[in-house]
């Protein structure tokens, strides 16, 4: 079976052609025939929704190397950002990708990229995956197959322990410093010279800009990190604040599965790049969930996104 399996962010979506042999994971049932990239997707609903998204699955199938009358595919999963799971977007994303691919509908799914990243990192057991980027979603299966999901809900409305959510507590903290409610720290020009900004009048007039995205706070969390680990207790509270909500986002999910001692991942920039958050998450964690156990991932979201298409096929 010719699969594809793709893995939709916001800034780019990446594809993942394999051929599946019909042995086991372990015994290396697959062959990857080609990769590829494309744009990135928005909500299905935003201002050419539709069109963003067909184009990520024409161009990143098309580098890989896709070909509908060479090689047509067997079955197709995509993971897309803010494509929420059991929602009326999961068969419309479906219909678009049945299209665009030229595979029968009944051959493709569509869900969100939490999905396919879990499935990447575990593909035969339960597990954990907390995923900290931009934005945050926590999200677990147990041993019946049953899912929980904790965050996600968007950066307007969720996102606490996000690189965004660093970011923005960390711009907060400046305006304070700036008006003399906390005393002033070099943290202050640090992140307003990134935003190329000098005054409070031009943070606040940037921000309320409508192209000014969540991805532009996330760029100002490195910096509070490294304010927290030279020891500013302002910057190190908001470092301890983000880890707990991780954290409890972690345990909830645990909980609520009946998974005591879950194998965890951590995945996405903050927690993968910010390696004094990372531990600051774990600390968190630990005494909410002791018997949880920090792992990595089997495979990426692409592959999540093949075991998904493999399990479809079959079924």
């Amino acid at each position: 079976m010719l699969l594809a399996g793709f893995d939709a962010g916001q800034t780019q979506t990446r594809c993942r052609i394999s051929r599946w042999d019909h042995g086991d994971w372990d015994h290396g049932g697959w062959t990857t025939v080609g990769e590829g990239r494309g744009p990135g997707v928005s909500h299905l609903d935003a201002a050419g929704g539709e069109e963003r998204f067909l184009e990520a699955i024409r161009v990143s199938a098309s580098t890989a190397g896709h070909d509908p009358r060479e090689r047509p595919l067997s079955a197709a999963v995509i993971g897309a950002s803010g494509i929420e799971h059991g929602s009326a977007l999961e068969p419309r994303a479906a219909a678009l990708m049945s299209q665009v691919l030229n595979v029968p509908l009944q051959n493709v799914a569509a869900t969100g990229d939490e999905r396919t990243a879990l499935w990447g990192a575990f593909p035969d057991r339960a597990g954990i995956v907390l995923i900290s980027g931009t934005g945050m979603i926590c999200l677990g299966r147990n041993d019946r197959g049953e899912e929980h999901r904790c965050g996600g809900w968007g950066w307007r409305l969720d996102g606490a322990g996000a690189a965004f959510d660093l970011g923005h507590q960390g711009l907060q903290l400046t305006l304070r410093m700036a008006d003399g409610r906390c005393p002033d720290h070099d943290l202050r020009r640090q992140l307003w010279g990134a935003l190329g900004c000098t005054t409070s009048a031009e943070i606040k007039a940037l921000v309320i800009q409508p192209n000014f995205e969540p991805a532009d706070f996330a760029q100002l969390a490195p910096h509070v990190v490294a304010c927290a680990e030279a020891g500013h207790p302002d910057a190190r509270a908001i470092v301890t604040r983000s880890a707990q909500a991780l954290a409890a986002s972690v345990h909830t999910v645990g909980q609520t599965l009946h998974l005591s001692t879950p194998a965890v991942v951590g995945l996405g920039g903050a927690l993968e790049h910010l390696v004094s958050f990372r531990q600051a998450v774990h600390a968190a964690l630990h005494p909410l969930l002791p018997g949880a156990e920090w792992t990595h991932s089997a495979g990426d979201a692409c592959s999540g996104a093949l075991t998904m298409a493999r399990e479809l096929r079959l079924r």
